[in-house]
């Protein structure tokens, strides 16, 4: 099996990251989760822990650390990485280089033959900016593989595009991924 790096940003659909993380660590991957700071405001990084077995990352600073660069050892230690949920700023985030966190910095760090899925959410007017598009083109023009957000129902209220998608079909994303 592979071992995964899942690396999630501050979303409502954060809760389906842990679901996620529990599914795949279930199926005999062995996955490591890196949180943004502002996710791990959301959900406590022990709770990646409980349903992994490893220990989740937020920071290369401080007690949390486990190497002297945490950012190099995730990268080099990842056959695939998924980004779920991909907010907004994180998706602009990579597509203009930006290291502002462990997550970011771990992702600029990846050798270039490792796949990457990325999985949006958020808001349909956030997603449907000309910015956060050309950003997730830009992604997908440098080998990030896009699993568009589904449609229905969001946290704040709206309906439209921007859910993430469902457990079941980032795992499937993944099998194709882990096959190639």
């Amino acid at each position: 099996m592979s071992q995964i790096l899942l690396g999630a940003g501050a979303s409502a659909a954060l809760h389906k990251s842990v679901d996620l993380a529990s599914k795949l660590t279930q199926e005999g991957h062995s996955v490591r989760v890196v949180l943004t700071p502002r996710a791990a405001e959301l959900i406590d990084p022990q709770l990646f822990e409980a349903v992994t077995g490893e220990r989740a990352c937020v920071s290369e600073f401080g007690e949390q650390r486990s190497a002297a660069m945490d950012h190099i050892e995730l990268s080099r230690w990842a056959h695939l990485v998924i980004v779920a949920p991909a907010t907004a700023n994180l998706v602009g985030q990579l597509a203009l280089g930006l290291a502002p966190n462990l997550l970011a910095t771990t992702l600029l760090a990846l050798p270039p033959d490792v796949p990457r899925l990325i999985c949006p959410a958020m808001n349909p007017n956030m997603l449907a900016q000309p910015a956060v598009r050309a950003n997730l083109d830009l992604l997908r023009s440098r080998g990030w593989r896009l699993l568009d957000p589904e449609v229905g129902s969001l946290a704040c209220g709206d309906e439209g595009a921007g859910r993430l998608p469902e457990v079941d079909a980032i795992q499937r994303a993944v099998r194709e991924l882990t096959k190639a």
